[in-house]
Protein backbone atom coordinates (compact mmCIF):
# COMPACT_ATOMS: atom_id res chain seq x y z
CA UNK A 1 0.00 0.00 0.00
CA UNK A 2 1.19 3.55 -0.78
CA UNK A 3 2.09 6.06 2.16
CA UNK A 4 -0.59 8.06 1.30
CA UNK A 5 -3.33 5.20 1.37
CA UNK A 6 -2.00 3.79 4.27
CA UNK A 7 -2.41 7.39 6.12
CA UNK A 8 -5.59 7.94 4.69
CA UNK A 9 -6.56 4.37 6.32
CA UNK A 10 -4.55 4.70 9.42
CA UNK A 11 -7.25 7.83 10.18
CA UNK A 12 -10.11 6.02 10.21
CA UNK A 13 -9.18 3.69 12.23
CA UNK A 14 -11.65 2.85 15.23
CA UNK A 15 -11.37 4.85 18.56
CA UNK A 16 -10.42 2.31 21.39
CA UNK A 17 -10.51 3.19 25.06
CA UNK A 18 -7.49 3.11 27.34
CA UNK A 19 -8.54 -0.16 28.62
CA UNK A 20 -8.73 -1.84 25.44
CA UNK A 21 -5.30 -0.85 24.66
CA UNK A 22 -3.31 -1.81 27.56
CA UNK A 23 -6.17 -4.91 28.66
CA UNK A 24 -5.55 -5.48 32.83
CA UNK A 25 -2.22 -4.40 32.18
CA UNK A 26 0.45 -1.29 31.87
CA UNK A 27 2.27 0.30 29.20
CA UNK A 28 5.99 0.20 28.15
CA UNK A 29 6.78 3.42 25.78
CA UNK A 30 9.95 2.31 23.30
CA UNK A 31 11.74 5.26 22.43
CA UNK A 32 14.42 5.59 20.08
CA UNK A 33 15.85 9.23 20.60
CA UNK A 34 14.68 11.44 23.69
CA UNK A 35 11.61 13.31 22.74
CA UNK A 36 9.85 10.59 20.61
CA UNK A 37 7.77 9.27 23.62
CA UNK A 38 6.61 13.04 23.95
CA UNK A 39 5.49 13.56 20.19
CA UNK A 40 3.65 9.90 19.62
CA UNK A 41 2.86 8.65 22.64
CA UNK A 42 2.37 12.08 25.03
CA UNK A 43 -1.43 11.24 25.37
CA UNK A 44 -1.19 7.71 26.18
CA UNK A 45 1.34 8.04 28.64
CA UNK A 46 -0.88 10.54 30.52
CA UNK A 47 -3.99 8.73 30.15
CA UNK A 48 -2.08 5.89 31.27
CA UNK A 49 -0.92 7.55 34.37
CA UNK A 50 -3.86 9.34 35.22
CA UNK A 51 -5.71 6.24 35.28
CA UNK A 52 -3.34 4.65 37.77
CA UNK A 53 -1.93 2.28 35.40
CA UNK A 54 1.77 1.22 35.39
CA UNK A 55 4.04 2.84 33.37
CA UNK A 56 7.57 2.59 31.93
CA UNK A 57 9.90 4.07 29.47
CA UNK A 58 12.77 2.89 28.09
CA UNK A 59 15.06 5.77 25.81
CA UNK A 60 17.22 3.83 23.82
CA UNK A 61 19.76 6.42 22.15
CA UNK A 62 22.04 9.01 23.95
CA UNK A 63 20.16 11.46 21.52
CA UNK A 64 23.93 13.45 20.90
CA UNK A 65 23.39 13.32 17.21
CA UNK A 66 20.56 16.28 17.12
CA UNK A 67 23.88 18.95 17.33
CA UNK A 68 27.09 17.18 16.28
CA UNK A 69 28.74 20.79 15.82
CA UNK A 70 28.42 22.25 18.66
CA UNK A 71 31.11 23.81 21.08
CA UNK A 72 28.76 24.76 24.00
CA UNK A 73 27.19 21.52 24.17
CA UNK A 74 29.42 19.03 23.46
CA UNK A 75 28.20 15.26 23.05
CA UNK A 76 28.33 14.04 27.41
CA UNK A 77 26.72 17.85 28.44
CA UNK A 78 24.28 17.53 25.52
CA UNK A 79 23.04 13.86 26.16
CA UNK A 80 22.76 15.25 30.38
CA UNK A 81 20.57 17.97 28.76
CA UNK A 82 18.16 15.58 27.01
CA UNK A 83 17.62 13.41 29.78
CA UNK A 84 17.17 15.88 31.35
CA UNK A 85 14.29 17.66 28.90
CA UNK A 86 13.13 14.10 29.29
CA UNK A 87 12.50 13.36 33.00
CA UNK A 88 10.82 17.41 32.65
CA UNK A 89 8.95 16.42 29.55
CA UNK A 90 7.35 12.94 31.43
CA UNK A 91 6.87 14.86 34.83
CA UNK A 92 3.89 16.79 32.73
CA UNK A 93 1.97 13.74 31.86
CA UNK A 94 2.54 12.18 35.05
CA UNK A 95 5.08 9.59 34.94
CA UNK A 96 7.90 9.48 37.67
CA UNK A 97 11.67 9.62 37.06
CA UNK A 98 12.45 6.65 38.77
CA UNK A 99 9.97 5.13 36.06
CA UNK A 100 12.38 5.75 33.07
CA UNK A 101 15.39 4.00 31.69
CA UNK A 102 18.16 5.38 29.61
CA UNK A 103 20.44 3.35 27.55
CA UNK A 104 22.66 5.64 26.19
CA UNK A 105 23.01 3.74 22.64
CA UNK A 106 24.92 5.65 19.97
CA UNK A 107 22.18 8.23 18.42
CA UNK A 108 22.06 7.25 14.34
CA UNK A 109 23.72 3.76 15.27
CA UNK A 110 21.30 2.18 17.25
CA UNK A 111 22.18 -1.64 16.63
CA UNK A 112 18.98 -3.90 15.50
CA UNK A 113 20.76 -7.32 16.61
CA UNK A 114 23.64 -7.77 18.30
CA UNK A 115 24.81 -8.31 21.95
CA UNK A 116 23.69 -4.62 22.81
CA UNK A 117 20.78 -4.88 20.46
CA UNK A 118 19.56 -7.92 22.93
CA UNK A 119 20.36 -6.26 26.28
CA UNK A 120 18.06 -3.57 24.87
CA UNK A 121 15.06 -6.65 24.13
CA UNK A 122 15.82 -7.85 27.90
CA UNK A 123 15.31 -4.54 29.17
CA UNK A 124 12.24 -4.30 27.60
CA UNK A 125 11.12 -7.25 28.51
CA UNK A 126 11.84 -6.38 32.10
CA UNK A 127 9.63 -3.34 31.80
CA UNK A 128 6.87 -5.46 30.37
CA UNK A 129 6.53 -7.75 33.45
CA UNK A 130 7.05 -4.33 35.90
CA UNK A 131 3.93 -3.39 34.07
CA UNK A 132 1.87 -6.80 34.45
CA UNK A 133 2.51 -7.54 30.26
CA UNK A 134 -0.43 -5.35 29.06
CA UNK A 135 0.72 -2.87 26.08
CA UNK A 136 4.25 -2.15 24.41
CA UNK A 137 4.33 0.39 22.06
CA UNK A 138 7.23 1.30 19.86
CA UNK A 139 7.92 3.78 16.61
CA UNK A 140 6.97 2.13 13.49
CA UNK A 141 9.42 0.28 11.50
CA UNK A 142 8.77 1.95 8.08
CA UNK A 143 9.91 5.20 9.82
CA UNK A 144 12.21 7.06 8.01
CA UNK A 145 14.98 7.30 10.24
CA UNK A 146 17.15 4.22 10.83
CA UNK A 147 16.95 4.45 14.78
CA UNK A 148 13.42 4.46 14.71
CA UNK A 149 13.62 1.27 12.74
CA UNK A 150 16.17 -0.34 15.02
CA UNK A 151 13.59 0.36 17.96
CA UNK A 152 11.11 -1.58 15.83
CA UNK A 153 13.65 -4.84 15.52
CA UNK A 154 14.94 -4.84 19.05
CA UNK A 155 11.09 -4.65 20.09
CA UNK A 156 11.21 -7.72 17.72
CA UNK A 157 13.84 -9.52 19.42
CA UNK A 158 12.08 -8.83 23.19
CA UNK A 159 8.63 -10.66 21.82
CA UNK A 160 9.44 -14.19 22.77
CA UNK A 161 10.16 -13.07 26.37
CA UNK A 162 6.39 -10.88 26.47
CA UNK A 163 3.92 -13.79 26.86
CA UNK A 164 0.97 -12.02 25.64
CA UNK A 165 1.93 -8.96 25.37
CA UNK A 166 0.38 -6.63 22.50
CA UNK A 167 2.63 -4.67 20.36
CA UNK A 168 1.88 -1.39 18.75
CA UNK A 169 4.25 0.75 16.65
CA UNK A 170 3.53 4.27 16.58
CA UNK A 171 4.88 6.85 13.62
CA UNK A 172 6.95 9.89 13.87
CA UNK A 173 8.40 10.68 10.77
CA UNK A 174 6.66 8.47 8.94
CA UNK A 175 3.78 10.93 8.40
CA UNK A 176 6.61 12.71 5.86
CA UNK A 177 7.16 9.69 3.40
CA UNK A 178 6.13 10.84 -0.26
CA UNK A 179 2.96 10.04 -0.54
CA UNK A 180 4.38 6.82 -3.34
CA UNK A 181 6.40 5.42 -1.33
CA UNK A 182 5.23 1.28 -0.59
CA UNK A 183 4.47 0.48 3.20
CA UNK A 184 3.03 -2.56 3.15
CA UNK A 185 -0.38 -3.80 4.25
CA UNK A 186 -2.84 -1.70 4.94
CA UNK A 187 -3.29 -0.73 8.69
CA UNK A 188 -4.41 -2.38 11.63
CA UNK A 189 -5.06 -0.91 14.82
CA UNK A 190 -6.76 1.49 17.18
CA UNK A 191 -6.58 5.22 17.55
CA UNK A 192 -6.58 6.81 21.13
CA UNK A 193 -8.71 9.98 21.83
CA UNK A 194 -6.30 12.37 24.08
CA UNK A 195 -7.94 15.19 23.44
CA UNK A 196 -8.11 15.75 27.72
CA UNK A 197 -4.56 15.70 28.02
CA UNK A 198 -3.60 17.32 24.59
CA UNK A 199 -1.90 20.41 26.76
CA UNK A 200 -0.01 18.01 28.81
CA UNK A 201 1.45 16.42 25.00
CA UNK A 202 2.08 20.25 24.11
CA UNK A 203 3.80 21.11 27.41
CA UNK A 204 5.70 17.72 27.54
CA UNK A 205 6.87 18.56 23.79
CA UNK A 206 7.74 21.94 24.82
CA UNK A 207 9.98 20.81 27.47
CA UNK A 208 12.72 18.64 25.13
CA UNK A 209 13.75 22.70 24.58
CA UNK A 210 17.09 21.99 22.95
CA UNK A 211 14.49 20.49 19.68
CA UNK A 212 12.07 22.76 19.39
CA UNK A 213 13.91 26.14 20.34
CA UNK A 214 16.98 28.22 19.39
CA UNK A 215 18.67 26.63 22.76
CA UNK A 216 21.46 25.52 21.19
CA UNK A 217 22.67 28.50 19.10
CA UNK A 218 26.24 27.59 17.82
CA UNK A 219 25.45 24.87 15.64
CA UNK A 220 23.51 26.11 12.34
CA UNK A 221 23.03 22.44 10.87
CA UNK A 222 21.52 21.12 14.36
CA UNK A 223 18.19 19.73 14.29
CA UNK A 224 14.73 21.37 14.90
CA UNK A 225 11.18 20.60 14.86
CA UNK A 226 9.03 22.28 12.81
CA UNK A 227 6.25 23.92 14.13
CA UNK A 228 3.85 21.88 11.11
CA UNK A 229 5.45 19.02 11.99
CA UNK A 230 4.60 19.32 16.19
CA UNK A 231 0.49 20.14 14.73
CA UNK A 232 0.72 17.48 13.18
CA UNK A 233 1.19 15.17 16.21
CA UNK A 234 -0.79 17.14 18.28
CA UNK A 235 -4.32 16.15 16.70
CA UNK A 236 -7.17 14.81 18.88
CA UNK A 237 -5.56 11.35 18.30
CA UNK A 238 -2.78 9.18 18.32
CA UNK A 239 -3.03 6.19 15.81
CA UNK A 240 -1.51 2.94 17.11
CA UNK A 241 -0.56 -0.24 14.65
CA UNK A 242 -0.72 -3.51 16.02
CA UNK A 243 2.18 -5.56 15.11
CA UNK A 244 1.54 -9.81 14.95
CA UNK A 245 3.08 -11.87 17.11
Amino acid sequence: MRADAFFAALEQMPVATLDTMLGAGGLVVVAPHPDDESLGCGGLIASACAAGRGVRLVVLSDGCGSHTHSRTYPPERLRDLRETETLNAVAELGLAAEHVRFLRLPDAAVPSTGPEAEAAALVIADAACACEYGTVCVTWGHDPHCDHQAAAAIVALARPRLGTTRVFAYPVWGWTLPPETEVGPAPEGVRLDVTDNSAAKRRAIAAHASQTTALIADDPEGFRLEAAMIDRLCGPHEAFIEVPA
